[in-house]
């Protein structure tokens, strides 16, 4: 059982940059995927991020690509997520999550086993 917390949410004005941190309760190195997810109010739970397990291969959604990084931390912290050149429509719960996908389904939050309570991201215009 991995438990996992997000931190570095907050009210950030449009342009603005964040780094969410994910601190996980064991190594996740070598073991899982490592991704992040946002949900808004009333939509569906999308994919943001995902690092694989072994090495730097990162995979990001269509509306992040170019604004936002997600690296590996040290230590407790298991993955980061760098945002920048935010943007109102980037407001949401941002949840880490752990789980061991194969290549063309790291996008698919049914495949994770473990996931954070999430940290609020809110960009105001």
């Amino acid at each position: 059982q991995v438990t996992l917390e997000e931190s570095g949410g907050e009210l950030v004005q449009t342009g603005g940059s964040l780094r969410l941190a994910c601190t996980a309760s064991e190594r996740t190195t070598g073991r899982y995927v490592m991704a992040w997810f946002r949900q808004a109010p009333g939509k569906e739970r999308e994919f943001v991020a995902a690092l694989r397990r072994n090495g730097g291969i990162t995979s990001y959604g269509d509306s992040v690509k170019g604004r936002f990084t997600i690296s590996r931390g040290d230590a407790k912290i298991a993955v980061y997520l760098q945002m920048n050149s935010l943007q109102p429509d980037d407001t949401a719960v941002y949840y880490c999550a752990a789980g061991t996908p194969i290549t063309g389904a790291v996008h698919m939050p049914r495949m994770y086993y473990y996931w954070g309570q999430g940290t609020q991201v809110t960009v105001s215009s």
